[in-house]
C-alpha cells in the first residue's frame, strides 16, 4: 500500500513536470528572445559588464601614485586610470557579480581607504 502511494506520487510530479520543461524550451526559441539576448551582447561589448572598485578618485598626482603603489601590492590584478573633468580616478578588478567585487574590496580596503564597487559604464 505504502510503496504504491510513493509510486502514484513520484509519476503525478513526474508527469506534471515534464509539461513544464516542454514549455520552456518553447518559449526560449522565440524569435523576440533571440533578438533581445543579441541586442543584450552587443550592448556588453560596447559598454560592458560587471563591477569594478574605485580605489581613488581626485587629483592626478596622487592618483597614478595609487595605481602604482596598487600594482605593486597585487600585481595580477587590473587596474586602469580614467579621467573624468576635473578627476582623476584609479578603478581596479573586473567582476561578473557583485558579490565577487563586494569580497574582492574587503581585501582592498585595507590597503586603500574609501573603496567602493562601481558597476562597469558607470
Amino acid at each position: 500500500m505504502k510503496n504504491t502511494l510513493f509510486l502514484k506520487i513520484f509519476l503525478f510530479i513526474f508527469i506534471s513536470n515534464a509539461g513544464v520543461l516542454c514549455s520552456q524550451n518553447v518559449t526560449n526559441s522565440s524569435e523576440s528572445i533571440k533578438k533581445l539576448l543579441e541586442k543584450k551582447r552587443n550592448y556588453n561589448k560596447t559598454v560592458g559588464f560587471g563591477y569594478v572598485i574605485q580605489i581613488y578618485n581626485g587629483a592626478e598626482r596622487n592618483a597614478k601614485s595609487k595605481r602604482s603603489r596598487f600594482r605593486i601590492l597585487y600585481p595580477r590584478v587590473a587596474s586602469k586610470l580614467i579621467y573624468n573633468s576635473p578627476e582623476w580616478k584609479v578603478q581596479v578588478g573586473n567582476y561578473k557579480t557583485k558579490l565577487e567585487a563586494d569580497r574582492a574590496n574587503l581585501l582592498f580596503r585595507n590597503e586603500f581607504s574609501g573603496t567602493i564597487v562601481v558597476p562597469v559604464g558607470k
